[in-house]
């Protein structure tokens, strides 16, 4: 089918532009300035023909300006008119392709030879079926996207000619002008045909794609938007029926805790907005669970409720006693703080710090607190906590984000003001998630916790009315800046005295109970209990001793259930035939005196311990050997011990060359545990001296204090725990630093009443006593 034939001047004006490719057929309207507007009048002089190519900058043409294109149309001039800018429109009319052969400049115009590109293409089975399957392409890409005016719809209907169709589809697809030129450049119609068909599928695809996420979003939303008209409905039905839909329920509920809650001013505006924000969040979103359980935590936290406190003295006095035995400086320092109390209603909470070995009831003691004051009880064990988030909880941009342990105990009590028990600080760790010793500064600082902020609630909570024990086996642990905020109480270990009353009075009524005995009136003698506290048992509190006690019972219960005689008081020899032969000795007094061996004291994490210091010498190069796990403070004590001996070996009859050649051996058994501080110093000097003189030392003789280069005997600490293990290891006399003679206060007058203290200022002193 040829092209029509149509006449065109051997020169024409040529326009490049950036903007758009202009087809044949196509009406363009084009913007330009005052001066290209000469190129389009200039068409007036030839018959109102131009040339329009696209320019490429990018791909220059070799012969032609500006990069422009060989390929481009022949458009016809139908009107030029000035706008309000200055600009002038031009309207173009493209009317068909044309090959640019040469250009030559023409004042300020460029004039292009052209040749018209004529299009021929023989109709068959090939061209029908590409016209009718672009046509068809074409319908389902309008079906898809925006319609064609009606008009254009028809002419596309009655098209047939491969090279219009291709033009006309050209244009209808949104491809990028680089694109178009190549359509435009594609002279044989059938292969531009294929061409638009590619780009048209692609098109197709998209639109397709498009349509079908614009669908789901369309689909979701019509899902929200009719759940919330049926709520709505359901919601004007129940009001009809006089029932009430659970989702406001819930939220009524909810506002009128808050409104009981008695929140702070600032808080409950906090409050009122996270509860206008839940009531616009869907149900179905986890936001509202995050939102929901955060009002929940902020409207359930007693922000105003406390118990109050029985200001009874004498009834709480007699609840502790009934409780524990003995411990009067904690129980002093209790009513003291309930005096206070009755005379002054708003005072702070004291933060008291129980020190002690395990077993002597740092922990129950915090139950018989609460229970004397009237208050509700609190525990937490910090044993290993690690992090910090476990104090100060998480923020609520986590998943999952909870409060800290202070806030979350404090809400299920449902009080601002318990007995808050924080148990083995002193095991606290530290890793990458923070250091949980230091999060506790703030809530056990009486003058900041008044505004304790958890990460979670964030808001300020008063934590003042707070009345916080903790408890820790060894103080040192504890940083410093933690210490300083707490008033330390020291529990030291029992006497034997005391571990029988106490055992008389709380355990053996307790085990009896626990064991389904107390109906059968099963009485222990004095003596079995002592037998009991001595033979099987050394520690310095109670918890080995109430063991020992449950497997009597139990041995008891044994009998009971096998029809054997039954047992109605437990003796010494009871004791023996249902524990078995007895678990520690007397070291002190199964031994004899021995030279080179002097016996000390020691404190340790479950109280106080003796230890004995054996010195032996040997030939050889001149040296002191020190084994049994020593640490540098205790090794070195061992040194200035050697000094001061060599130092004044005359006054202590021994002869120069007792240090020559000698090799001394310096040994403390029990090897495998180690051993550190100065206040074996005097027992070093005291064993050093034996061997060097061949003076035995005492063996129930114990002695403590810190030695210097001169002789002087230094104060050392732990003083009580040390007597009690002494006494318990049958120890009859105690040399001890004068300095420590003020402690002596502290030690149960029955066991100052067995023992004989003895207080030395110098190191010659302990000698003429221990040896």
């Amino acid at each position: 089918m040829p092209h029509a034939i149509i006449e065109i001047p051997a020169k024409l004006p040529l326009y490049s532009q950036t903007e758009a490719v202009v087809f044949p057929y196509m009406l363009f309207p084009l913007y330009v300035s005052d001066r290209d507007a000469a190129t389009f009048r200039e068409a007036d002089n030839y018959e109102k023909y131009v040339v329009l190519t696209f320019e490429r900058p990018d791909d220059p043409i070799s012969g032609l300006p500006g990069g422009s294109s060989e390929i481009g149309t022949l458009c016809k001039v139908n009107q030029i008119k000035r706008m309000d800018d200055g600009r002038y429109k031009v309207s173009l009319e493209g009317v068909t392709r044309l090959r640019i052969l040469d250009t030559e400049p023409s004042g300020a115009l460029t004039l292009a030879h052209c040749e018209i590109v004529r299009e021929f293409v023989e109709k068959d089975l090939v061209s029908d079926a590409l016209v009718q399957s672009l046509n068809a392409l074409l319908k389902i890409a309008l079906s898809h996207g925006k319609p064609l005016p009606e008009d254009v719809m028809k002419m596309v209907d009655y098209i047939d000619n491969p090279a219009r169709l291709s033009d006309l589809v050209a244009l209808y697809v949104n491809l990028p002008p680089i694109d178009l030129q190549e359509l435009l450049e594609t002279v044989d119609p059938l292969e531009r045909l294929k061409k638009v068909y590619v780009h048209l599928t692609n098109e197709v695809q998209r639109m397709q794609i498009k349509n079908e996420v614009a669908g789901e979003v369309t689909k979701r939303v019509g899902k929200n938007q009719k759940e919330y008209i049926l709520r709505e409905q359901m919601k004007h039905i129940q009001e009809e029926l006089g029932e009430e839909d659970p989702r406001s329920a819930d939220m009524n509920e909810l506002r009128r805790k808050i409104e009981e809650a008695g929140l702070p001013e600032d808080i409950k505006k906090i409050a009122d907005k996270e509860l206008s924000r839940l009531e616009r969040i869907n149900q179905a979103s986890p936001e509202y669970n995050v939102a929901r359980t955060y009002l929940d935590y902020l409207a359930g936290m007693p922000w105003n409720t406390s118990t109050t406190d029985s200001l009874d003295i004498v009834r709480a006095e007699e609840i502790l006693n009934e409780d524990h035995y003995n411990l009067k400086k904690v129980k002093e320092r209790i009513l003291e703080f309930l005096a206070v109390r009755s005379l002054k209603e708003n005072m702070k909470g004291p933060v008291l710090c129980f020190v002690g070995p395990p077993g002597v009831g740092k922990t129950s003691l915090g139950k018989s607190i609460a229970r004397s004051m009237g208050r509700k009880f609190v525990r937490i064990s910090l044993g290993g906590v690690r992090d910090e988030a476990e104090i100060r909880g998480h923020r609520r941009t986590y998943i999952g984000a909870l409060p800290g342990r202070i806030i979350k105990e404090l809400y299920r009590c449902g009080v601002n003001n318990p007995i808050f028990m924080l148990d083995e600080i002193d095991k606290l760790g530290n890793d990458f998630r923070g250091d949980p010793a230091s999060a506790l500064l703030e809530v056990l600082d009486p003058e900041q916790n008044f505004s304790f902020n958890d990460h979670y609630l964030d808001v300020a909570f008063d934590l003042s009315k707070v009345m916080f024990i903790t408890t820790a086996n060894q103080l040192d642990p504890v940083p410093g800046p933690l210490k300083d905020r707490m008033e330390v109480i020291r529990l030291a270990g029992y006497s034997s005295q005391e571990k029988l009353q106490i055992a008389k009075n709380f355990i053996i009524a307790r085990e009896l109970e626990e064991n389904g005995l107390s109906d059968r009136r099963l009485l222990f003698n004095d003596e079995a209990l002592e037998k009991v506290i001595g033979d099987y048992t050394r520690e310095a509190g109670v918890r080995g001793l109430q063991r020992t006690i449950a497997s009597i019972c139990r041995k008891v219960a044994k009998e009971i259930t096998q029809n054997k005689a039954t047992r109605s008081c437990i003796t010494p020899e009871a004791v023996t035939e249902l524990l078995g032969p007895k678990k520690f000795h007397n070291e002190v007094a199964a031994e004899n005196d021995r030279i080179g061996v002097a016996t000390g004291l020691a404190w340790t994490e479950t109280g106080g311990d003796i230890l004995f210091i054996e010195v032996t010498s040997m030939p050889g190069k001149t040296e002191l050997i020190l084994t049994g796990s020593l640490g540098d403070v205790m090794k070195e004590s061992a040194r200035a011990a050697l000094s001061y001996i060599e130092a004044h070996a005359d006054e202590f009859g021994i002869k120069p060359e007792a240090f020559e050649n000698r090799i001394i051996h310096i040994h403390v058994p029990s090897g495998a545990i180690p051993k550190d501080g100065p206040s074996a110093g005097i027992t070093m000097v005291t064993a050093l001296v034996s061997l060097l003189t061949g003076k035995p030392a005492r063996r129930n003789v114990a002695m403590t204090g810190e030695i210097t280069l001169t002789g002087r005997v230094l104060a050392i600490g732990g003083l009580k725990e040390k007597v009690l293990a002494a006494h318990r290891a049958g120890v009859r006399t105690i040399i001890a630093p004068e300095r420590n003679r003020d402690d002596l206060e502290d030690i149960p007058d029955n066991v100052r009443g067995e023992l004989q203290f003895i207080f030395v200022t110098e190191a010659a002193e302990a000698l003429a006593a221990a040896l």
